[in-house]
């Protein structure tokens, strides 16, 4: 009996002993690696959005991603380590660890600026500085390319990064009908060519807000707002994403966000209507930081002032998701209260949504002019 005691452990040592590093190696197999989209990423001790922060990653940073979770990737990256939003990272399988460098672009050799105030930057990430704003139709050539940023040098010989969505082929440029001479597609100086993410609030099985009297929908009337905005803006020349155009459409809140990091958005729009167990009204403006949100509430909320029937309640710090964790400029617009009856009557109407879109755009216009 104890011969076969003493067998037996030693059979389960054995498997033990290779089993062991069979396992390492397929989970270092599955490791694949990817870089860093956002300009300062989150990475958090577990895969939720209220675990506590760990770390954190600048744009470009190549990390390993051992595991994936409901949306959430396990990565490491030197020293760091935990779990960030797996929508913020590009899959870059087979690059090593390294910082990604420079390469030459052996395509577009030379482009023409799309946008009509494109910022060049001291390096490819919208947190390097602002070397100078180039003009629609500035002429560059193309020296290197990081990922989706292109670094060009202008005649003068000074050079820097800028984003290459808004730089097009030399030779297609020149034949665009929005460049053309008293085009009526010419746009609106300020807005032409500029990027806006319009979030309409809620969607699906999420209402929000419920009108105490009309029994008014927020999520059907922040939609109804959010694509009069939306077609108001591109009569104006601007670019326009929305985060949802359907009334059943949902999106998470990250990935509200994500949409205006991947593409760049050069103001990203929510659109909401409150509700409060006190008798207050009126409209309200909501940013987060003071440096990259607040200009842009202050410039839509003095427009929003001006719209008649209702009142405005000044602009106020907002902790919300999808100002919190956006690096581009955002605000959170609250357009009147439901829970108000003479504002649900109000802002139920097309003619005041229209008045409220025309008022964000004016206020847009002013922020980027």
């Amino acid at each position: 009996m104890k011969k076969i005691t003493c067998k037996a452990a030693l059979i389960v040592a054995m498997l033990l002993s290779t089993s062991l590093p069979l396992s390492e190696h397929a989970s270092a197999a599955k490791a694949d690696t990817a870089i860093v989209l956002a300009t300062s990423l989150n990475v958090r001790s577990e895969p939720a959005q209220q675990a506590s922060i760990v770390g954190s990653l600048p744009y470009g940073t190549i990390v390993s991603v051992s595991t994936e979770s409901y949306g959430w990737a396990k990565i490491s990256a030197g020293k760091t380590a935990g779990w960030v939003a797996g929508h913020y990272l590009k899959n870059r399988s087979g690059l090593s660890n390294a910082t990604p460098t420079q390469v030459s672009n052996p395509g577009q050799k030379t482009g023409t600026v799309l946008a009509d105030a494109l910022r060049m930057r001291t390096g490819p990430g919208l947190d390097q500085g602002v070397i100078r704003v180039l003009p629609m139709n500035t002429s560059v050539e193309i020296i290197g390319q990081q990922n989706d940023w292109l670094r060009i040098r202008l005649s003068s010989g000074e050079s820097g990064w800028v984003s290459g969505t808004y730089i097009g082929k030399a030779q297609n440029i020149t034949s665009t009908p929005s460049q053309a001479s008293g085009s009526k597609s010419a746009g609106v100086p300020g807005l032409k060519g500029k990027l806006i993410v319009i979030d309409a609030g809620h969607g699906g099985s999420d209402v929000g807000a419920i009108g105490t009297k009309y029994g008014t929908l927020e999520k059907t009337i922040n939609l109804q707002t959010a694509t009069k905005l939306a077609q108001m803006l591109r009569q104006k020349g601007a670019v326009v994403v929305m985060t949802r155009t359907g009334n059943e459409d949902n999106p998470a809140l990250h990935d509200r966000v994500s949409v205006s990091e991947q593409k760049g958005a050069d103001a990203f729009i929510s659109i909401h209507y409150n509700s409060s167990p006190k008798k207050v009204n009126g409209i309200l403006t909501f940013f987060y930081s003071d440096q990259k949100d607040k200009p842009l509430a202050q410039a839509i909320e003095a427009r929003l002032g001006q719209v008649y029937g209702t009142k405005s309640n000044g602009i106020s710090f907002g902790n919300y998701h999808v100002l919190r964790e956006n690096d581009q400029p955002s605000v959170l617009l609250e357009l009147g209260f439901l829970t108000d009856a003479k504002d649900e009557a109000l802002v139920r109407t097309a003619d005041y949504q229209q008045r409220s879109a025309d008022a964000i755009v004016k206020g847009l216009s002013d922020y980027f002019r």
